[in-house]
């Protein structure tokens, strides 16, 4: 099992390459332990929004909420995948911004890198740029983004005060998230966290709720809400959180 936070993160890597090869060669998307079942994935998405994409691209969806449903994203922005996976949020935000904005995805995993930038090919999305690397230290200047979403990854990061504080960097002033991701209970202790499921199945690694708004407000963020949507085990949802850069 793993314990240090490299060997964590390593086994992120494995699981969610094993997914991105699972679509690639036409087998279950889900590799083993990732964030799939009824409450993840494709489901999320309506069928307007699932008939705009390849096949593969929803597929390959691993996440716990539709983060594009929620970040108003607006023509000419600038906005930023945390973990984007196979790529489906950053196909959908690419053609929300259109021609005159930008959508980036950042993931550390080539399979999914390499299956993402297929799928916007497929789906003639030329404003889809994506990026080799870890939501710790994103690979962005400061201040040069206007949006940043993610889908049930922000919980399988071993440092999410890091995770938090580079999105704030690289978010312009009054820059805003929109985030989908597996938030606990406040009753919930780490312990019992685990208890529920697995790290790398977006269960053990999630913060409470009071943690995420506390961690944003230390990041420097206002106008912080974690709305609780459903629930993926008991005393953990999938959940929205939105906030704005000060």
């Amino acid at each position: 099992m793993a314990t240090t936070a490299e060997e964590l993160r390593e086994e992120v890597r494995r699981r969610y390459a094993e997914s991105a090869r699972g679509v690639t060669e036409g087998s279950s998307c889900c590799g083993s332990g990732s964030c799939c079942s009824a409450d993840f994935g494709e489901a999320l998405y309506d069928a307007e929004q699932r008939s705009e994409l390849p096949e593969a691209a929803t597929l390959a969806s691993l996440g716990c909420g539709n983060p594009t449903a929620v970040a108003e994203l607006r023509e000419g922005e600038t906005v930023l995948d945390l973990g984007s996976g196979g790529g489906i949020d950053v196909i959908l935000s690419a053609r929300r911004v259109g021609a005159t904005g930008t959508a980036y995805g950042l993931d550390m995993t080539d399979e999914m890198l390499a299956l993402a930038q297929e799928n916007a090919r497929a789906a003639g999305v030329g404003n889809a740029h994506f990026l080799k690397g870890v939501i710790e230290q994103i690979p962005l200047p400061a201040n040069s983004v206007d949006v940043v979403i993610s889908n049930c990854v922000i919980n399988l990061s071993t440092d999410k005060p890091a995770v938090l504080t580079e999105i704030a960097r690289v978010l312009k002033p009054r820059g805003r998230i929109g985030i989908s991701d597996v938030v606990a209970e406040d009753r919930l202790s780490p312990s019992e966290r685990a208890e529920r499921g697995s790290f790398v199945g977006c269960i053990a690694g999630a913060l409470s709720r009071s943690e995420y708004s506390a961690g944003l407000d230390a990041a420097g963020f206002d106008d912080v809400t974690v709305e609780l949507t459903h629930e993926v085990a008991d005393g953990m949802h999938g959940a929205i959180v939105k906030a704005r850069k000060r």
